[in-house]
């Protein structure tokens, strides 16, 4: 989309690429996206939805409000898709169908930077309405490691950068992909649904994450030893503890590793 001819600020790019947890700031940031193309949260499709953030979602229940889309975590992605339609001249109404001219170019870039070709028969939808793609791990990963190989000046490295520089937009506070960011400066990573989870250090080295049944407890932990081998140095517990699931205890003891 930038390559397109979207033009975001840093923060805006950001929460483009963020699943957000749906606080004032990042609520605040999707509508000057949509602001800054003559749209407004109005014009939103995505499906609606409540804050993922527990201090979020617990003041938006509290506060009797109903699922709405601004809310909803894939709100920023959904908002830079609508303004790369305007900036290129496309009708933003149509942008989730198949064949409108953004749905084109998010899959020739994800072809791109993943490697991987994508079977048309395979192509569905994301719970926020988006078309997702199956991919192998391996693509995934490659696609992060281009982000943080990239040359300056290119559309790559301002994704790059945009996000290891505003990692509370890209998921917010006590978030674990917030928090490994932080924890490794240079570093872009992000989570999914179902258990999936993609990081790239600075310089390109990269990894990506899905655990077999889905649950999201298992994903950081499950990363340590990766970034070890990746030749990640120091205690990697003790600067991400703000990312690391509470022990699990039985009896009092640890139950498991």
């Amino acid at each position: 989309m930038v390559r397109a001819g979207l033009e975001l600020e840093p923060r805006q790019l950001a929460l483009a690429c963020a699943s957000h947890s749906g606080g004032a700031e990042h609520l605040e940031v999707v509508t000057s996206i949509l602001r800054r193309y003559g749209l407004g949260p109005a014009d939103l499709r995505n499906t609606p939805g409540v804050p993922i953030g527990g201090p979020e979602r617990r003041a938006f229940t509290a506060s009797g409000a109903r699922p709405d889309r601004l809310h909803q975590n894939c709100s920023g992605k959904h908002a830079a898709m609508m303004a790369t339609a305007v900036a290129c001249g496309w009708d933003p109404a149509g942008y989730l169908e198949h064949d409108h001219p953004v749905a084109a170019l998010v899959r020739s870039s994800v072809e791109e930077l993943t490697g991987c070709r994508i079977d048309p028969s395979t192509i569905t939808r994301d719970g926020c309405g988006a078309e997702v793609y199956p991919l192998p791990l391996v693509g995934l990963a490659r696609a992060y490691g281009r982000l943080t190989s990239a040359v300056p000046g290119s559309a790559e490295y301002a994704v790059a950068q945009a996000m290891s520089t505003w990692p509370e937009l890209v998921g917010g506070q006590g978030r674990d992909v917030t928090a490994l960011m932080r924890a490794l400066p240079g570093a872009v990573a992000k989570d999914g649904a179902e258990g999936v989870y993609a990081l790239a250090l600075a310089g390109g080295a990269c990894l990506a994450v899905k655990i077999a049944d889905g649950a999201s407890r298992a994903r950081v932990p499950a990363m340590l030893p990766a970034l070890r081998a990746l030749g990640v140095q120091g205690d990697l517990g003790e600067r991400l503890e703000e990312a690391l699931p509470a022990q699990g205890l039985g009896w009092g003891e640890p139950g498991g590793r």
